[in-house]
């Protein structure tokens, strides 16, 4: 199986970005995904920036996919999806129909998470519209991929989200300015503040959910690493890592290790658990609700 590295859900200043993806060359992952899929007020990097750290990453072996907004609100936001999906260099992770609609035909894409890829025919439709790489809903149980698994077209890869606070939902309000009693449109980019997310608890002072400006994620850290073999006899062709700023090379090491079988995946799970911010869930994976977390064996 192959390592990815999603792209990074959160707002890093720009010298961050550049840094972290400077060190990714010599990373042992497989295929990065550059982009900014969740507000486009985020403008820290232009296209070209993007394309340029994509270049220096190719260079470096990797395969390199641009990944797109999972929320178009406005007719900029289309025009640069447009130029996004043009690029005329590297294939696009389209988080949503509109990315699907203007690279069906035309450039061969990945569908990403958002979309909502729960059957074997909506497989099968974006398959003939030129996905060649599906990216399973973070939702969905190891039960529903086997199936899909046994139904998927001949020449479509799967990639599942492995490792990370897992994105459960977008909407146009802007949960972190809400929580500054700021307006979206005059929100002062305080996302900027959270490079993890904002953590949100109950009255009970117990890990919720995560902030992440109009995103929504889990307060859990999601890992999959204790099921490599399950994902292996799954048909699994790339396992996803979500980049946070704690400790992601030691992740990747971790990853890397019990992909090439040189670690046993029940022990690389006990050496992930410093870097899992807010407590644990892998319940999706066993059809249970997300937030539960099961133990290995």
């Amino acid at each position: 199986m192959k390592l990815s590295l999603g792209p990074i859900l959160y707002f890093w200043d720009r010298d961050a970005l550049f840094d972290f993806y400077a060190a990714i060359e010599r990373a042992p992952v497989d295929v990065v995904y550059l982009g900014e899929t969740v507000c486009s007020k985020r403008r820290e990097l232009r296209l070209d920036d993007w394309l340029a750290i994509g270049e220096r990453l190719a260079a470096a072996g990797k395969e390199v996919v641009l990944s797109t907004l999972a929320l178009i609100e406005a007719e900029s936001e289309l025009a640069f999806l447009r130029r996004l999906v043009e690029n005329g260099r590297f294939r696009v992770e389209a988080n949503d129909m509109a990315a699907v609609n203007m690279a069906a035909g035309r450039f061969p894409f990945v569908a990403g998470p958002h979309l909502n890829t729960y059957n074997a025919g909506t497989l099968e439709v974006l398959y003939q519209a030129g996905a060649r790489r599906w990216v399973m809903p973070v939702e969905l149980d190891k039960h529903v991929l086997a199936g899909l698994q046994a139904q998927r077209p001949a020449g479509m890869e799967t990639e599942v989200f492995a490792f990370g606070r897992l994105p459960l939902a977008f909407s146009a309000r802007c949960f972190t300015a809400r929580a500054h009693n700021l307006p979206k449109d005059d929100c002062g980019f305080r996302c900027r503040d959270y490079p993890d997310g904002l953590l949100l608890l109950t009255q009970e002072r117990k890990p919720f959910l995560t902030v992440n400006g109009i995103q929504i994620q889990s307060a859990g850290t999601y890992n999959l690493v204790p099921y490599i073999k399950e994902l292996e006899t799954l048909g699994v062709d790339v396992v996803r890592l979500s980049p946070q700023t704690q400790g992601m090379f030691r992740v990747v090491e971790v990853f890397r290790e019990a992909l090439d079988g040189r670690t046993d995946p029940g022990m690389a799970e006990s050496r992930l658990l410093a870097y899992m911010p807010g407590g644990f869930c892998n319940g999706y994976w066993h059809g249970q609700p997300g937030m539960n977390w099961n133990r290995c064996g």
